[in-house]
């Protein structure tokens, strides 16, 4: 994430945040009632995506993870790719008798 959509994020949930306690005033609710429900929502919202966060980390779904596996991939093929097959067939011997050990 760059810099400039942190910024954006955090202009986008003061907005929210703003237009949360006009639309509760709107609706009845008197100017302190509003402002504590508004708070309210931004704060679950804040905590639902603060579990969110903490489940992709322990799942390793975060964008990093993925990006890592992809290139760890990536790598090995390009490897596998550049054996000769005398190489290949050698290193697949090797393994096989690694699993059969």
């Amino acid at each position: 994430m760059r810099r400039i959509d942190a910024i954006g994020i955090v202009f986008g949930v003061f907005v929210l945040g703003g237009l949360a306690y006009v639309v509760l005033q709107i609706a009845g609710l008197n100017d302190l009632s509003a402002g504590i429900w508004s708070q309210v929502l931004l704060v679950t919202g804040l905590i639902g995506w603060l579990f969110s966060y903490i489940f992709r980390a322990v799942g390793n779904k975060m964008t990093y993870h993925q990006q890592r596996e992809e290139y760890e991939k990536a790598f090995l093929q390009n490897q596998l790719d550049r054996l000769s097959p005398e190489q290949r067939d050698k290193l697949l011997a090797e393994i096989e008798q690694k699993e059969g050990t």
